[in-house]
């Protein structure tokens, strides 16, 4: 099942994990291993999270990797969702 209008992951990482420890994105950055232009993109919903990030995510705030790859196909299945009837596809069966 959906969620309704789930958040993009990149909110998620913002509100749960960088802002109660207080760190900026240059530091979390840096922790990460990524460049700054790199997270930035992630938190502001211009890039999604890829099996990569989502590793170094896991690895940093001791989560699952699966559970960003999971958000991350819930925010873009919900969207895609939007945009079903205009999508040009037969049901094909069984002849």
């Amino acid at each position: 099942m959906l969620m309704h209008n789930p958040p993009h992951p990149g909110e998620v990482l913002r509100e749960l994990c960088l802002e109660p420890l207080g760190l900026t994105v240059t530091a979390a950055a840096e922790a990460l291993g990524v460049s700054r232009k790199t997270l930035s993109a992630v938190l502001n919903g211009k890039a999604g999270i890829n099996p990569e990030m989502a590793i170094r995510l896991s690895i940093a705030f001791d989560t699952s990797a699966e559970s960003w790859l999971n958000q991350q196909a819930q925010y873009e299945l919900w969207h895609a969702e939007k945009h079903r009837k205009e999508l040009n596809v037969k049901r094909l069966v069984a002849a």
